[in-house]
């Protein structure tokens, strides 16, 4: 599952509280990410909280918000992010062939992410999202693009929610955090 031991308990006590409160906002349950977050008390707190506002505090796309992070997941090889995204996308109001047409253009994205499954507003989420994963720097054409479909509120958003997941993409992978069975 992990580079590193999986948390316990036993191995490194956090304070209840904090244990509670993730499994909160897990709904009961802990998965491995966690598990490997707990080897850092402040992490794991801070974590927490603003992993949980980027999830579920921001009013701007659910489905879009998705989509960005799914297209972060497949560029950076987050097997684990894209286990738990994909099907959260789908809740959102994607559907599979939006899927399908994000992993058959995630290759080619950064300048195109056409494709007959996808609408204009989610090729560009995946283009922008594929800019800033792999070049950081976003073309000012993909910007403009944006700006036609979004407010300054919305803009800064979705560019959170997907910075946010290229680091939590970056801490799976190193840390081999593997999809719970």
């Amino acid at each position: 599952m992990l580079r590193i031991p999986e948390w316990t308990p036993a191995l490194k006590p956090q304070p209840q509280e904090l244990v509670d409160a993730i499994l909160k906002r897990r709904g009961g349950t802990m998965i491995n990410l966690d598990k490997a977050l707990l080897w850092s008390e402040p992490l794991a707190r801070a974590w927490n909280i603003y992993l949980g506002a980027v999830r579920s505090g921001l009013p701007t796309s659910w489905k879009l918000r998705e989509l960005g992070i799914c297209t972060v997941a497949l560029l950076t090889g987050a097997v684990y992010e894209y286990k738990h995204h994909a099907p959260d996308f789908l809740k959102a109001g994607g559907v599979q062939a939006e899927l399908d047409a994000l992993n058959a253009v995630v290759s080619h994205a950064r300048t195109s992410a056409a494709h007959p499954a996808l609408g204009d507003i989610e090729a560009l989420v995946i283009q922008y999202a594929a800019q800033m994963t792999l070049d950081v720097k976003v073309s000012d054409e993909v910007f403009e693009g944006l700006r036609k479909h979004f407010d300054n509120t919305e803009i800064v958003e979705l560019t959170s929610a997907i910075a946010t997941y290229n680091m939590v993409a970056r801490f799976l992978v190193a840390l081999g955090v593997t999809p719970e069975a």
